[in-house]
């Protein structure tokens, strides 16, 4: 995996818009997050077109592999050659790994949840996704303060408004964060970035900018997290999964309040005497 080749790319472009306020017409620019198309071949065999933010590609290629299934360790990767102009990412494993083409080849991946999705994510999860066993516990003063900074680290939305953020924090401190235009790929450039550099899931939880849905949810259960906190709510399906897996899921997180859904055993005082 040396020498592999960075590809720099601006998160975010000027574009001229038309503003109306206070009862006037501005003509402006404005900072818009850039969406960008990346298709993953397999040993020569396309997977998947992931719509992206460009940046921790990296990252993203290896925790999506990782997440689907298609590798279990970053080992089994030979090389990873990523190329800006032609929106691809190329990975060779060491040896044969197959996959349904099926359920993989030429999905489009969209940058929002829906009917695009349709059933990808859902073939593998009855292997991907464990049960979380972390004993890992939070004051609500380390809730909000989880939240408080993921905030701090929110700059291109702050700029764009069309980002969602993922955090890996401890009780105590924010770990790392990453930025996307879709959901789903902010968790796996973590998760990426996890396999990569060996770091321990033990005792950490993920903060999160958008609502709690069942992808999400089986996203942080295949990346080994035990809590999940996040400013909005959760789906009824996410929380159904939460409770089998293990899982504790934190939403509503606003001004000084928020809600726990499942196992509430890790937030001190949300069990009852």
């Amino acid at each position: 995996m040396s020498g592999q080749p960075r590809i720099a790319m601006s998160e975010k472009m000027r574009r001229p818009v038309a503003r109306y306020r206070d009862g006037a017409w501005v003509q402006t620019d404005d900072e818009i997050a850039t969406e960008y198309a990346l298709t993953i071949y397999v040993n020569d065999h396309e997977l998947a077109t992931i719509v992206c933010t460009p940046s921790y590609m990296e990252d993203l290629v290896y925790g999506f592999l990782a997440s689907e299934g298609i590798i279990q360790s970053v080992d089994q990767v030979e090389s990873l050659q990523l190329s800006r102009f032609l929106g691809t990412a190329r990975v060779r494993t060491k040896s044969a790994i197959t996959f349904n083409q099926a359920f993989y080849n030429k999905r489009y991946i969209a940058s929002c949840c829906g009917k695009g999705r349709q059933s990808f994510y859902f073939h593998n999860d009855a292997v991907t996704a464990k049960r979380v066993e972390d004993t890992v516990t939070l004051s609500p003063a380390e809730v909000f303060a989880a939240i408080d900074e993921l905030d701090r680290e929110a700059v291109l939305f702050q700029e764009t408004g069309g980002v969602h953020m993922a955090a890996l924090c401890t009780p105590q401190k924010l770990l790392l964060a990453r930025t996307d235009i879709g959901r789903h790929n902010a968790l796996d450039k973590i998760y990426g970035y996890c396999l990569q550099h060996g770091i321990s899931l033990q005792g950490t939880l993920i903060a999160f900018s958008g609502r709690i849905s069942s992808e999400v949810l089986l996203k942080v259960s295949k990346i080994g997290v035990g809590v999940v906190i996040a400013r909005s709510a959760p789906t009824a399906l996410a929380i159904d999964m939460a409770d089998e897996l293990g899982i504790t899921a934190i939403g509503f997180v606003r001004g000084r309040t928020f809600n726990v859904y499942s196992h509430p055993w890790r937030i001190e005082g949300a069990l009852p005497d």
